[in-house]
């Protein structure tokens, strides 16, 4: 099959749509379940590549949770900690595969962003990554196969509509791409700049100190970069991106998005948020949506006499902003990457403030000096790889 008829574009009114092979050749995917939409597959083959680069470059099963054409996380299949199982909603005593664990931790990295969203598994999906999948609200999922079990489960998702999609591993897209806008077409080389441990030589900070993990961050960083609509920053700790700022007009501003959601990840696992006293049997929506308002600056919205009765059996206290404050103060050996230069010192001084040690940056600046030196100020390592990022 070399195309395959959608029922529209990225809108209702854009009609026809389709995804089809120029040269004629088959199309490098099946569709096994479901009928996947145009913003559905633009979803799944950027997901995929991310996912598939992060085990080439760690060794390790990745995955990658994505909406509206930029991951909202990203991960390496490390085992969870008891409190990523309990905010990621794993079944007690629930045995995880690597790949399990590898999309668990990408769409815990941002649980309200990864609402609905589209899955890619650099390895086979098997029944562990296919039960927790089939209790989220999510559009479909890409993997280079599927277990007979694994495949069985989705399945009975969304009343048997869930989208399944199985990638050809060994296919190799042109050298060439193309892509019209407004009638006119652009030609450009394909990225296949590779990313590994490689790109971490130059180190520019007084701190030249980079342990193991932290350049498997670096590398996630970077990949996950490499996916995101720029303007882009991304942080990672342990294999898993934390926050991503994505398609902001200035890099300040990503940094800032990005350092946010890092924030709210590290506040979901305060001793307040993890003794928060939800309803029984409240739907998970429902509960990161309360999270992520209680820990909001309209906390007050949630605990109003009336509504935290809808969530919670009493009602909490809401925490203090110094609180907040002490908490984050906690958060360290974070890595941050972006995929372009920073242009002020300003972008490392936000950094900071989210626990970032680790940087990694393509370089290139002419501040470039105050950056080190601002860096430097914090006892931070950075390096420049002299590769830009951009994604569009």
């Amino acid at each position: 099959m070399n195309e395959l008829e959608l029922k529209y574009g990225c809108n209702p009114n854009q009609k026809p749509s389709r995804i089809f092979m120029k040269d004629g050749g088959d199309l490098p995917l099946t569709v096994l379940n479901g009928k996947p939409g145009y913003i559905n597959f633009l979803d799944a083959l950027n997901s995929w590549q991310l996912a598939r680069e992060l085990k080439e470059a760690t060794g390790l099963p990745s995955a990658a949770s994505f909406k509206h054409v930029s991951p909202a996380g990203a991960a390496v299949g490390l085992p969870l900690s008891e409190t990523d199982r309990k905010l990621y909603f794993v079944e007690p005593g629930a045995e995880l595969s690597s790949a399990a664990c590898a999309y668990i931790r990408a769409r815990g990295a941002d649980r309200l962003c990864s609402y609905g969203d589209w899955a890619a598994l650099s390895d086979v999906c098997d029944a562990s990554a296919a039960g927790y999948l089939k209790a989220e609200v999510s559009d479909g999922i890409i993997a280079p196969g599927y277990t007979e079990e694994a495949l069985e489960i989705l399945k009975t998702k969304k009343k048997g509509g869930y989208n399944v999609v199985q990638i050809d591993p060994a296919y190799k897209p042109a050298p060439q791409e193309f892509k019209d806008v407004f009638g006119v077409t652009f030609q450009q080389g394909r990225n296949e700049y590779k990313i590994d441990e490689s790109l971490l030589t130059n180190l520019v900070t007084k701190n030249r100190n980079i342990p193991a993990q932290a350049k498997i961050d670096m590398v996630v960083a970077l990949i996950t970069l490499k996916y995101t609509q720029s303007n882009s920053v991304c942080y990672v700790k342990d294999g898993q991106a934390i926050g991503v700022g994505a398609g902001q007009q200035s890099r300040i501003h990503c940094t800032r998005l990005a350092g946010t959601k890092a924030d709210n990840w590290w506040l979901r696992r305060h001793p307040a948020v993890l003794a928060l006293p939800f309803v029984e049997h409240i739907r998970r929506p429902d509960r990161d949506n309360a999270i992520d308002v209680y820990l909001s600056d309209e906390w007050e919205d949630l605990l109003a006499e009336g509504e935290w009765q809808r969530v919670f059996t009493e009602r909490p206290q809401p925490l203090t902003a110094e609180e907040k404050k002490a908490w984050i103060a906690g958060l360290s050996g974070v890595t941050c990457g972006s995929d372009a230069f920073f242009p002020f010192g300003d972008n490392v001084e936000r950094a900071r403030k989210s626990g970032v040690e680790f940087i990694v940056q393509p370089g290139g600046s002419i501040r470039d000096d105050h950056v080190i030196e601002t860096a430097d100020k914090y006892g931070m390592a950075m390096c420049f790889t002299g590769m830009r990022l951009f994604h569009h």
